[in-house]
């Protein structure tokens, strides 16, 4: 009986620390959840999409879920490594260029300015080194000390493939301005970024930073680090600069707010 509750109190006592590893950022508290209850879309304790929004198909166990993520997909990754070309970061200020850098993450150069989009800069985009897929192969030809000085890092939601404590780490001294979804910045603030340097945004709100207008849209979609889903808001991003206008979508499932964001992008 003894050794029961010995291993029991250990086991608590290794998931309370795992679970308080920086990578896994801290969840919002004070004013800024405060803030995050007052949005229209917070029910019950977390953050709802627009439509009902179920995390898996009703003829679908999660048992089914498990077995199809052990099983694996043979043509999940490339067979040979993905062909990368060396980025040139200088920039013509009368154009905007975009540097793709896989998944979400890419440089927008426009207006004399760098805007650095959910960078993930790590092997694998997990809690841990040896869980999750790994990057393909050849995607790994950029280090964060080769980016431009950056004016802007925007942060679209929370997720591992979206928001890298390592990335932000390397970044966080060469970045001027942190703009992300509402509930992000307690992540960044207790990985070093002051707060001072962090704009966080609610669907709908809008900031203008030098040249450049930001408009936070809705997403369909949903956020979390740990357990508990849904405590950070995840956002589309509309970024308007002197002669474009650029809709920065994150991660979303199809909807109406497609649509939205499309007549949004004619009236901003």
């Amino acid at each position: 009986m003894y050794s029961i509750l010995i291993f029991i109190a250990v086991f608590v006592l290794f998931t309370v620390w795992v679970l308080n590893f920086p990578i896994f950022g801290r969840v919002p508290e004070g004013a800024r959840l405060a803030r995050i209850k007052k949005l229209p879309n917070y029910r019950d304790g977390a953050l709802e999409n627009l439509s009902p929004t179920p995390m898996k198909p009703d003829n679908v166990s999660y048992w089914d879920m498990i077995k199809g993520m052990l099983r694996g997909n043979v043509n999940g990754a490339p067979k040979s490594p993905v062909p990368t070309i060396k980025p040139d970061f200088t920039q013509d200020a009368s154009e905007t260029k975009i540097t793709w850098f896989g998944h979400s993450s890419y440089l927008v150069q426009t207006d004399g300015q760098n805007i650095l989009v959910d960078p993930v800069l790590s092997e694998r985009p997990s809690p841990f080194s040896f869980i999750g897929t790994k990057r393909f192969l050849g995607t790994d030809f950029l280090k964060a000390e080769e980016f431009p000085e950056l004016d802007i890092v925007l942060i679209t939601h929370d997720h591992y493939d979206h928001l890298d404590y390592e990335a932000i780490l390397k970044l966080k001294d060469k970045t001027n301005r942190f703009i992300v979804s509402l509930g992000v910045g307690s992540h960044l603030e207790k990985w070093g970024v002051p707060a001072s340097r962090i704009t966080e945004m609610s669907w709908g709100e809008e900031i203008v930073f030098n040249t450049l207008k930001f408009t936070a849209l809705p997403a369909r979609h949903f956020t979390g680090r740990k357990f508990k889903r849904n405590q950070t808001v995840w956002s589309a991003f509309v970024l308007q600069t002197s002669k474009d206008k650029l809709y920065l979508g994150g991660d979303s499932g199809y909807d109406t707010h497609f649509k939205d964001a499309w007549r949004a992008i004619w009236t901003l």
